[in-house]
């Protein structure tokens, strides 16, 4: 009986993503192929394992209970690598989706860091807000997720990647910073620069200030939170972001931080994935994320 490791993976990853197609593109090589691991992996086992429908793959009953056995077998492949201390030759891609908040932040000491550790191992981005990331992850086109909750929808791996509360922010040549405490009508005297429509943050901000007397506030939300920085580093108006993302432009002196006592709920981040069928890179590269986050200053240091 002729049974190999690829023939494994294109079984599992087929059964995950329901797709020779899909599973093709994550194991980066064409359909015909994933189609030849699968047929001599029936072959070899002298079994039918899946249906195959226009357009659908999916698992009998025989796959299905296969499926868990493989498994199991690929990560006691994972773990004799560990153990013969080869963590360093490990291939592979991970599909990693982030928020923008990670990218401004500590995500080029992760990266960095992975290839330090793991050379062999490719990490492909998606870039994107939270709420956007969760089907992906749940649909299997990401491996994992670095995103903050709410989360309407728990998995069943997570790594903690810390708390990030918010600061007001503006530059100095804003008349606002000079004042030592500010009333939500000083806020309201410039455009205040937030986070995308929908988000947590834009929705407590908006509510904030619609509930206070006085003016309308000038509320501009970016689905990019780059620009919202940008701007307030231009004079453009006041901003608030996570104090991880302002902490080196307050030090320098390019910003300064306003005394206003209300600002949105921290951002929980965590690293999500599903350990059911994660293969045991995505947790190595979980755990590592998490110790990196949770050495970046998150708080201004005074």
């Amino acid at each position: 009986m002729n049974i190999n490791f690829k023939q494994l993976e294109a079984f599992i990853w087929v059964s995950d993503l329901g797709s020779f197609r899909r599973a093709a593109e994550r194991l980066n090589t064409t359909q015909p192929n994933i189609s030849a691991r699968i047929s001599s992996l029936e072959d070899a086992l002298k079994i039918k394992l899946m249906e195959r429908d226009a357009g659908s793959v999916r698992l009998n009953a025989k796959g299905q209970e296969l499926l868990t056995e493989a498994r199991a077998i690929l990560k006691g492949v994972e773990t004799l690598i560990d153990v013969a201390g080869q963590s360093q030759n490990i291939e592979g891609v991970i599909k990693l989706g982030v928020t923008e908040m990670i990218v401004n932040t500590w995500l080029r000491d992760f990266l960095k860091q992975v290839k330090e550790q793991f050379p062999k191992l490719n990490v492909e981005l998606m870039v994107d807000v939270s709420d956007n990331l969760r089907p992906e992850l749940f649909s299997k086109s990401i491996d994992l997720a670095f995103q903050n909750g709410p989360f309407k929808r728990q998995t069943s791996g997570s790594e903690d990647l810390g708390t990030y509360p918010f600061v007001w922010v503006a530059s100095p040549d804003i008349a606002l910073t000079s004042q030592t405490q500010l009333t939500a009508e000083d806020i309201k005297q410039e455009p205040i620069l937030t986070h995308a429509r929908g988000t947590r943050p834009f929705e407590e901000t908006e509510a904030h200030f619609l509930s206070t007397k006085g003016r309308p506030p000038t509320i501009i939300p970016s689905t990019s939170i780059a620009p919202c920085l940008h701007m307030a580093l231009d004079g453009i108006g006041v901003a608030c972001l996570p104090a991880s993302m302002v902490h080196r432009d307050i030090k320098s002196g390019n910003l300064v931080q306003l005394n206003y006592p209300w600002v949105p709920t921290a951002l929980q981040f965590l690293a999500r994935y599903d350990a059911q069928t994660a293969h045991s890179n995505v947790v190595r590269v979980a755990k590592l994320a998490a110790k990196i986050a949770q050495a970046y200053p998150k708080t201004l240091i005074t």
